[in-house]
């Protein structure tokens, strides 16, 4: 199998405080290629001085950044826009040997980075207060909005790079400064993101990068008096520690946190496209996302046909090393993860479930991380994986009868992240678009994330949002004034 080119060579790793790397003098730890088991790199550890120093960098910057115009702000971020454009190839491929997603994917993952700090330029210069009529003529009212301080962020591996940037860009394009703890799994891509935030001058101290262990950043970096903010992308059960955490300290809190997404194919649907559609959705990033759809409720009389084509798509895919032409689907990040998928498709065989497609690890995909798409059929809810968020390349399978019952079926789970339904019927997009319990429905298409547009959960999948207008303004506080005539 040919290659796109010679591997990348890995950056050198650090942190990233006061606009200075330090990597000398620290533990480190190493960093692997999920698809080779390969070393890439040292990933040197903060300190608590490291943290501490982290904070009070982001304080420090934070009096002038915030005094910066919004306009400035924004040719500061368009910036850093271009240059992520400029240098995109070489981002994606550090992206690609830490993470293992195919060079496309990861390719398509720093032009998001790009988008979102675009967007954010263009918007932050938009926000504006309002001013009140007032009862009493003697009086002005107004509302005004202003950075909320210095912001805490924690995100994950998945998608290293525009998760971090979805939290970098508004915190920057508000007036905020921020320190930001990505996974030590996937530090290359957002480090260089870093270095080039500071080329395109954002000033130092406005960005920290810290990586070490994560409890002893997250309790330090929250807990400290300067930190105003805490925006969190990962588990449900990290999100509630870290919010109890932030609540302790009345600080306010994003959380996007797991989902476990239903797509409902109605009777009217083209089951055929459907299936190719949602195959190719499922399997992107190896299933290893929130947003990923997972459990496929096909109306019974579509059920045979939607499920033979979606087992056809998916064993179609070519599984293997990101940076191998024609690979559609890389390895998962970490060997426990593996053995997850095992455990699950056990406990669907030992319940009755029909494993169609996959369930073991391909034979000649390499040496990595790797687990075949799987397609398991007749998914009752007792299986583990009906309520537990597989993330990763597991698609669940049941049919329907009535359209309420499918409906109750979605929502028959602690999380609600997003939905989708394929159908064409204007009574059916009703009924669906009012019950079913997600932060995010889409029709007829998977194209859910961009920049313009919120994105947030209910129930267990988080609160508050980000991106969009409601998302950047998670990073302002609001201030009321009123006046009375001299």
């Amino acid at each position: 199998m040919s290659s796109y080119a010679n591997e990348a060579q890995y950056p050198p790793l650090g942190l990233l405080i006061g606009g200075q790397v330090i990597s000398a003098g620290r533990d480190c730890i190493p960093v692997r290629n999920p698809a080779t088991g390969e070393t890439l790199g040292r990933l040197p550890m903060a300190t608590e001085a490291d943290i501490d120093d982290a904070v009070s960098s982001a304080a420090q910057a934070f009096g002038s950044w915030r005094r910066t115009a919004p306009h400035q702000r924004g040719v500061i971020l368009r910036r850093v826009a271009a240059l992520l454009r400029q240098r995109q190839a070489a981002l994606a491929r550090v992206l690609t040997l830490e993470q293992g997603k195919p060079l496309p994917d990861a390719m398509a993952e720093i032009a998001a980075c790009a988008d979102a700090f675009e967007w954010c330029a263009e918007e932050a210069p938009r926000v504006g207060g309002r001013i009140l009529p007032s009862r009493d003529p003697a009086l002005e009212q107004a509302v005004h909005y202003e950075p909320i301080g210095p912001v805490a962020a924690f995100t994950p591996w998945n998608f290293p790079a525009v998760l971090a940037v979805r939290k970098i860009a508004p915190a920057l394009a508000a007036g905020c400064t921020i320190v930001i703890k990505p996974p030590e799994e996937t530090p290359g891509a957002i480090g260089m993101i870093g270095r080039l935030c500071l080329e395109a001058g954002v000033p130092a101290g406005a960005l920290n990068i810290l990586h070490g262990v994560p409890h002893v950043i997250s309790e330090r970096v929250i807990e400290s008096p300067a930190i105003r903010k805490v925006s969190f992308t990962g588990s449900v059960a990290v999100g509630r520690v870290l919010g109890a955490m932030a609540g302790r300290m009345l600080k306010k809190v994003t959380l996007e946190l797991g989902g476990h997404a239903p797509v409902i194919v109605c009777a009217d649907a083209n089951a055929a496209r459907a299936a190719e559609a949602s195959a190719g959705r499922k399997f992107r990033n190896a299933g290893q996302f929130c947003h990923c759809p997972t459990r496929f409720l096909i109306h019974e009389s579509l059920y045979e046909t939607f499920v033979e084509r979606f087992v056809a798509t998916a064993r179609a895919i070519r599984v293997g090393n990101g940076l191998h032409e024609n690979v559609q689907m890389g390895p998962l990040i970490s060997r426990r993860r593996v053995e997850v998928m095992a455990a699950l498709c056990d406990d669907a065989s030992t319940r009755g479930a029909s494993v169609r497609t996959g369930g073991r690890a391909p034979a000649d995909a390499g040496p990595g991380h790797f687990w075949e798409p799987t397609v398991i059929a007749g998914a009752s809810r007792d299986l583990r994986a009906m309520s537990e968020e597989p993330f990763g390349p597991i698609a669940l399978m049941q049919p329907f009868g009535a359209l309420d019952d499918a409906i109750a079926m979605a929502n028959d789970v602690d999380l609600g992240l997003c939905a989708y339904a394929f159908t064409d019927s204007v009574d059916a997009t009703r009924r669906l678009r009012h019950g079913l319990e997600a932060g995010t429905i889409a029709f007829n298409t998977f194209q859910v994330v961009a920049p313009e547009l919120p994105f947030g959960g209910v129930k267990d999948s988080g609160v508050g949002y980000e991106m969009g207008a409601e998302g950047l303004q998670e990073y302002y506080r609001i201030k009321a004034v009123v006046q009375a005539s001299p």
